[in-house]
């Protein structure tokens, strides 16, 4: 099982003195995690909930707060750290500021922000907001100039923040279920979906155009897939609405790679049912469950796709050699009702 749960802090003042949380959250949260300063709004009860993830390489905050202000400058920025933060406005009316420069955040946008330079994050009203923060060598090794990206928002409606903010979520909320392969994969395609979302230097910008286009939406296509292999209703049209594509462009993304959607989705839920029954703590889970838990609907196909894919069974792979009759000829769907 992976540490992830362990690196996850949460906080709140639900269960803080009104008259201690501002003071508690400065000094505990702001200084010692955050590295930032912070000055509630006089006439309310400060009120917040955060939840933080720190991973190698990347950096998850998802916060809901009463108004505040929330700023890095002077000693805070003593600290070295170079990172690029990507700030997500999802609710409530927020300020921006660096460089002398402040713009308002609407609803749903996203702004980048540097972590080396002074800024500030004003929130004028209740809100919430979902924070990303990377080392910027990572960044500029995708040929990413961060200095042209900084304080230029990013629309709400841009697919590759749209799927950039659904891929963290989804990380954040996954708990301990990822072990560490995947973990470090979902890490890289995180840092490449904020690349994208920042865009490219202009000195490279053609050039990515021209040959690059389509291998970056191929990969914003398969993150999509990883990310959502465990829902049934799972189609290209789906991914072709996330891409602002057509559904055929989406197929040819796959063709051209050597494969097809339906095979590269098959190979991620397989590979996910594989390591299942490779774990000894799923060993009571009924086949037909893991293969309706990662998204297959119809026991038999799944049957049929795992020998294909492996060479042996899904009941040889865990070890169930001495079993003998016929497995249920059932879809995972009916399981699923009975258990």
């Amino acid at each position: 099982m992976s540490d992830l749960n362990s690196r996850i802090v949460e906080f709140s003042t639900d269960h803080i003195p009104e008259q201690e949380r501002a003071a508690f959250w400065r000094e505990h949260y702001g200084r010692i995690m955050l590295r930032v300063d912070f000055e509630p709004a006089k006439d309310v009860a400060f009120k917040a909930r955060n939840r933080a993830l720190t991973l190698p390489g990347l950096q998850l905050l998802d916060a809901w707060a009463t108004p505040a202000r929330i700023s890095r400058s002077g000693r805070d920025l003593a600290d070295g750290a170079d990172n690029v933060l990507l700030a997500i406005n999802r609710a409530g009316t927020a300020f921006v500021a660096h460089s002398h420069q402040t713009r308002e955040l609407r609803e749903g946008e996203a702004v980048i922000l540097s972590g080396a330079d002074p800024c500030a994050f004003h929130r004028a009203s209740n809100g919430h907001s979902f924070t990303l923060l990377v080392p910027r060598l990572m960044l500029e090794a995708a040929d990413v100039s961060v200095e042209d990206a900084v304080m230029r928002p990013i629309r709400a409606d841009q697919g590759a923040l749209r799927l950039l903010d659904h891929y963290a979520s989804w990380l954040m909320a996954s708990g301990g279920a990822l072990d560490a392969q995947l973990l470090n994969l979902s890490v890289r395609h995180i840092q490449d979906l904020l690349a994208l979302s920042i865009g490219p230097a202009p000195d490279v910008a053609e050039t990515m155009r021209a040959r690059g286009l389509r291998a970056a939406r191929l990969k914003l296509a398969k993150s999509f897939l990883i990310a959502n292999s465990k829902r049934r209703d799972l189609s290209v049209t789906m991914v072709a609405g996330k891409l602002n594509v057509t559904p055929r462009y989406v197929q040819r993304l796959f063709e051209i790679d050597g494969t097809t959607f339906s095979a590269f989705l098959s190979g991620v839920r397989l590979a996910n049912a594989h390591r299942l029954l490779c774990d000894p703590a799923h060993g009571q889970l009924a086949i037909a469950s893991i293969a309706y838990d990662v998204g297959f609907g119809d026991l038999s196909h799944f049957n049929r796709s795992f020998r294909r894919q492996y060479g042996l069974t899904p009941r040889e792979v865990r070890g169930d050699r001495g079993s003998s009759g016929a497995q249920p000829t059932e879809d995972a769907s009916s399981a699923e009702r009975r258990r």
